[in-house]
């Protein structure tokens, strides 16, 4: 890192071991949350920028949080067909269930649609910003510096993969074994209700083709395979059931994901308090602190709807900032397959000509995106905010991710002030980007 980033750096490095080390966990909605987010504020009232505070409902296990439901309801439908064999009538439920499990856990879990939140217990979760306008008041953009507050549910098959230490393919394949078989069990007992319950409606409706099923052969030895099967899917829904752990208290500490985010928007928008001189022009920037990100981004899609007719998403960029730890995996993420959203490409190539200005080398050769989940730039692009998502994080499903062995003794300062010092050089582009296309935002005074 330069020599004049490390005064900031340091600070950063602070935030991130206060972080994991006195707050600890702190899953969307909780205390630990609210905790930390104040202590953001905190950190912004110390430097003169008044923090602001947008608190919102969350449901954190209507999602992926709520990801052992699925298994539950695995478990349930393989006792459930023990007496669905008997009576009939049972298998109508039982595809009910299946069905409406699947529905929530498409749009819920996977697409992070808030539709079933309210039938989740819900909490009170908060966004915390800060704005740092140039001396003489005058701006008409705005780059907005996020991170999330929250930390994830310990993922249990994940933190077993430490057993691996030195050959992490065996640890994948542990934990992807589970999971994987987990969930073949969980909708294979969805499809056997939802095609038991339509053949005995076929019955009823006397279609031939439900007739001609019910005499089969196939189907006999179904019947029979039944008697045993479920007890094999029971095994397989209870994996997916020991998914996340509920407990707080083992939740993850998230010193990488995301403290380290939090901690670099501040250090950055630090430095610019302290250097006005080096404040790009007409510019005003924001250190967002983002909640329940971990819930399905609900902050920043809380961020978004509120600010949709205001200046902060007219004429705005984003540097989302999402675990910088890893030293051999810098990069950008540039889309969430599963959300359908493709980030920004002027941001993107910027990150890319930083990393090759500063020589850093990155196992994923700078770029990436998620193929499942999602990240804060996806409801940040679809409110017209030029966004990306800045990591520095192993993206295969590795040991720390997401359990409480994410601290701070498994990284360096040194990598932290990498990050620093790549989001100040992309600041500056961002910058000249605005002086060749022209100043054509808000204009506030």
């Amino acid at each position: 890192m330069k020599d004049e980033s490390r005064k900031y750096v340091q600070e950063a490095w602070d935030i991130v071991k206060h972080a994991a080390e006195v707050v600890g966990s702190r899953l969307p909605g909780s205390k630990g949350e609210k905790e930390y987010a104040d202590y953001m504020g905190e950190k912004l009232r110390e430097i003169g920028i008044e923090p602001k505070k947008e608190e919102f409902a969350v449901s954190p296990r209507s999602g992926i949080g709520g990801l052992p439901y699925a298994g539950w309801v695995g478990l349930i439908l393989s006792i459930l067909v023990y007496f669905a064999l008997d009576n009939h009538r049972l298998w109508f439920g039982m595809a009910f269930i299946g069905i409406a499990m699947v529905i929530w856990l498409v749009f819920s879990a996977f697409l992070y649609k808030p539709w079933f939140d309210m039938f989740f217990k819900q909490k009170v979760s908060q966004n915390v910003y800060g704005e740092l306008v140039p001396e003489d008041g005058k701006y008409d953009y705005t780059i907005i510096l996020s991170g999330h507050t929250d930390t994830s549910w310990n993922w249990k098959h994940s933190e077993n993969a430490s057993k691996y230490p030195d050959k992490p393919i065996y640890g994948l394949l542990t934990t992807y074994s589970k999971v994987g078989f987990g969930a073949v069990c969980v909708f294979f007992m969805v499809g056997v209700a939802i095609a038991m319950a339509a053949i005995y409606m076929g019955l009823y409706l006397q279609a031939e083709w439900a007739i001609i099923a019910s005499t089969s052969v196939s189907l006999n030895r179904f019947y029979i395979a039944l008697h045993f099967l479920p007890v094999i899917t029971a095994i397989g829904s209870a994996f997916v059931i020991m998914w996340n752990d509920p407990s707080e208290e083992n939740a993850s500490k998230g010193a990488m994901d995301n403290a380290t985010g939090c901690a670099l928007s501040y250090a950055v928008i630090k430095y610019f308090r302290e250097n006005p001189d080096k404040m790009p022009k007409n510019c005003r920037i924001v250190d967002f602190n983002c909640g329940s990100e971990e819930a399905g981004l609900r902050g920043s899609m809380n961020f978004a709807h509120v600010h949709r007719n205001d200046d902060l998403t007219q004429n705005a960029w984003n540097i989302n900032i999402d675990s910088v730890a890893d030293k051999e995996y810098f990069e950008v993420v540039i889309k969430d397959d599963w959300q359908g959203c493709r980030f920004d490409a002027d941001l993107e190539k910027m990150f890319k000509e930083t990393f090759a200005e500063m020589g850093i080398e990155s196992k994923t050769n700078g770029c990436i995106h998620n193929p499942v989940g999602g990240c804060d730039s996806t409801p940040m692009t679809r409110a017209g905010i030029k966004s990306v998502t800045f990591a520095a994080q192993n993206p295969m499903l590795t040991w720390y991710y997401h359990t409480w062995r994410d601290t701070p003794d498994r990284f360096d300062m040194e990598t932290v002030g990498t990050g620093f010092d790549v989001v100040l050089s992309v600041i500056e582009k961002i910058a000249k980007f605005q002086e060749t296309n022209g100043f054509n935002g808000p204009q506030k005074k």
